[in-house]
């Protein structure tokens, strides 16, 4: 079944090696998608009038690199690794080992924004509003690494365009890290900087967010190989990702008819350092 169709290179993970210190494609996915968020954030915040400064900019997105990357790990350790867990708690701080998961560290950036917003005397959806736009490049860079770490494929299928993936066994798979890279990390993002070009309610733009992303990470996880000390649950009718992605969408939804009936339109809390610019 295999012959015919795309054979995955083997790909060494390790893309730049300088004695001990080495650059893994993973690794130089999540900086690139940082420094895109960096340049578009400050781009944005030139564009507002004083409501940003780039020097809050940076310190959000460092409070929410914190979050993606703590709440990334934890969250993996929770929803997929419990029961390794539980044997080894120690288990947590194995970052080597691999092992991270986006419904947990989108957990740790809303933990970030609501930190950031107390601090700093702002309303949460005025920052949430600001970053939402921000991340689904980072997500499409994310899911590329993936592919070229030949990791997170998909279903086994005939399709034209499947890959036979090195660890992925002898038969062909969807490449369903490429099918994200396009929805979560494209589509996503010219969806979401296309909507705030108009002035939009708060809440509204961090609630198609969640309502966008949740929809296509459903979609997508039919074609995914679902976790391996998982499987599918519900007697076998949705996977993991399905069953976290769900209340992304209804609470997405929600946050859109609440921000329009609400319809506040402007964050009027600003920080003390942009008042007495």
């Amino acid at each position: 079944m295999s012959q015919g169709y795309l054979q995955f290179p083997n790909i060494d993970p390790v893309l730049v090696a300088i004695g001990p210190i080495s650059v893994r494609w993973y690794g130089m996915m999540y900086l690139v998608g940082f420094l895109f968020a960096m340049w578009l954030a400050n781009r944005r915040a030139d564009k507002s009038e004083g409501m940003w400064s780039r020097e809050q900019v940076s310190d959000l997105l460092f409070a929410g690199f914190l979050g993606v990357v703590i709440g990334g790990r934890v969250g993996y350790v929770v929803f997929y690794n419990f029961d390794m867990f539980l044997a080894d708690p120690l288990y947590l701080f194995k970052v080597w080992t691999g092992g991270m998961s986006f419904h947990g560290g989108l957990l740790g950036v809303i933990s970030a924004m609501i930190w950031y917003a107390r601090r700093n005397g702002r309303t949460f959806f005025g920052v949430a509003d600001f970053v939402a736009p921000l991340v689904p490049f980072g997500l499409g860079m994310g899911r590329f690494g993936n592919f070229m770490n030949s990791e997170l494929w998909g279903r086994v299928t005939d399709v034209p365009w499947a890959f036979v993936f090195p660890n992925g066994g002898p038969l062909p798979r969807h490449p369903s890290q490429l099918y994200e890279m396009a929805l979560e990390g494209v589509v996503l993002f010219f969806i979401l900087n296309w909507f705030i070009k108009k002035p939009r309610p708060l809440g509204s733009v961090s609630g198609l967010f969640l309502a966008g992303y949740g929809t296509f990470r459903f979609l997508v996880e039919y074609v995914r190989e679902p976790d391996a000390q998982l499987g599918l649950l519900l007697g076998g009718i949705a996977s993991m990702g399905q069953l976290l992605s769900l209340p992304m969408i209804v609470l997405g939804v929600l946050m859109m008819v609440w921000a329009y009936k609400r319809g506040l339109y402007k964050d009027n809390v600003i920080t003390k350092s942009v008042k007495n610019k």
